[in-house]
């Protein structure tokens, strides 16, 4: 298990680029078993999570050239089917959230998808019933092995259909589109999810030669086509990690630029930190953060009651941000509510921050309100283990704007999510050793 050092209380300062999105990474690399033909595709980060998937990829037979940094070809033109019935593929798979929307392309282009039940974040449960009750729409057979959590769908041939999903869920109408382009006649999803990187993927399939209309809406129509080709794909900057080093100057009270943000792609995000007193600029397309030596200030409401910022599917706030935000809350000026919605465990971790000195009251396991510091008072520096990605990131800006020394175990969480994250750091000022 590996561990951070992190001497907190300095100043960072200078430019920082985020890495490519991993959530959209995870969708757009499983596109590739559509097509027999060469794909490109740019600026994949870096990242454990994404790195399993590639391995995974591999294994099944995808033929895979790195081409530069964060810059691969893949062809999925000899794939073993055999390998999905393996104990290998039960173990590796088991170890990847992601890996559930293999089964998509699997059953749109072979006829059959087999997936262990799959791992990732401890933060409640995430259940997989749209995925499936999707591929069964479009006439797929579904079987479950209770025994070994082993998941199977299989389909002579997949015919379109109009579904209303029971949720926005973004990997579920991603793994719905993936199935739905190559089968028989014309698919409508409603209830769709539309965040930008399911936009991007959408986009992306169209170049293949897939006829996806409706792109960044809730409704999604797709008319079948025979085959697919290949392209090329640069992939969106992370607007989690955009979000991360926004509360991270904010924390230390720090001077940032935040470089190649795709500004057009960031929706809400701007806005939702501004509420809580921090200054961006939008400078070109980067972010410039000025320091903010006089702390922030949380907006109220018009009326004066308390602020409540809560997550919500595309285009409102990914809940991926919300830990972060509840972090950079313990040093506002003012109090506001934090309403993660859509994870029931996700916000345990502040007990971590409780023993730093912030001061939270976490009225349910959706919701904690936060009374800050205004500076008044430092968090103190603690020990403490990374129970996912994001509480990790967020717990490691709280370690960096601390007093003191603190030690951050299971930090393999961070890295699921996060590219190279210390040496990055470490160029811009922080004092952080990988241990």
């Amino acid at each position: 298990m590996g561990t951070f050092k992190i001497e907190g209380g300095h100043r960072l300062s200078g430019e920082i680029t985020p890495q490519g999105a991993k959530n959209e990474a995870l969708q757009v690399l499983c596109a590739v078993l559509l097509t027999a033909e060469k794909v490109t595709i740019n600026n994949i980060p870096d990242i454990l999570d994404v790195n399993k998937l590639i391995s995974l990829l591999e294994d099944l037979g995808v033929k895979i050239q790195k081409k530069g940094k964060g810059s691969y070809t893949f062809k999925a033109d000899d794939v073993n089917l055999d390998y999905l019935q393996s104990d290998q593929f039960k173990k590796d798979g088991r170890g990847l959230r992601g890996s559930i929307m293999l089964v998509g392309p699997l059953l749109a282009r072979f006829g059959k998808g087999y997936i262990p039940k799959p791992g990732g974040d401890k933060i409640g449960r995430r259940r997989l019933d749209t995925h499936f009750e999707g591929f069964i729409n479009l006439g797929a057979k579904f079987r479950y092995n209770k025994e070994e959590h082993f998941y199977g769908v299989e389909a002579d041939k997949l015919k379109g259909n109009f579904m209303l999903l029971d949720e926005a869920s973004v990997t579920g109408t991603a793994n719905i589109v993936m199935a739905s382009v190559l089968a028989e006649g014309k698919t409508t999803i409603y209830n769709a999810a539309c965040e930008p990187y399911l936009q991007q993927l959408c986009k992306m399939l169209n170049r293949m030669g897939a006829k996806i209309s409706g792109i960044g809406s809730n409704m999604l129509v797709i008319e079948g086509v025979e085959t697919l080709g290949g392209t090329t794909h640069t992939m969106l900057p992370d607007m989690i990690e955009i979000g991360s080093w926004i509360g991270l100057a904010a924390m230390t009270k720090s001077e940032l630029t935040v470089k190649d943000v795709s500004w057009d792609d960031l929706g809400q995000i701007p806005t939702v930190f501004r509420k809580l007193g921090i200054t961006l600029e939008k400078r070109g397309d980067d972010i410039y953060i000025p320091q903010h030596k006089e702390g922030y200030e949380i907006q109220n409401y018009i009326d004066g009651s308390i602020l409540t910022i809560a997550d919500a599917p595309w285009p409102g706030l990914t809940p991926d941000l919300l830990s972060i935000i509840l972090v950079m809350a313990t040093q506002a000026k003012g109090e506001v509510l934090i309403h993660q919605k859509m994870f029931e465990s996700r916000l345990f971790f502040v007990d971590k921050l409780i023993d730093m000195g912030a001061k939270i009251i976490l009225c349910d396991p959706h919701r904690a309100t936060v009374i800050g510091h205004d500076f008044k008072s430092t968090l103190k520096a603690t020990t403490m283990v990374s129970p996912d990605i994001r509480a990790g990131i967020s717990l490691l800006i709280a370690a960096l704007s601390a007093k003191g020394t603190s030690t951050i175990h299971n930090i393999e969480q961070i890295d699921r999510g996060y590219e190279d994250i210390d040496t990055r750091l470490r160029a811009i000022g922080a004092k952080i050793t990988r241990v």
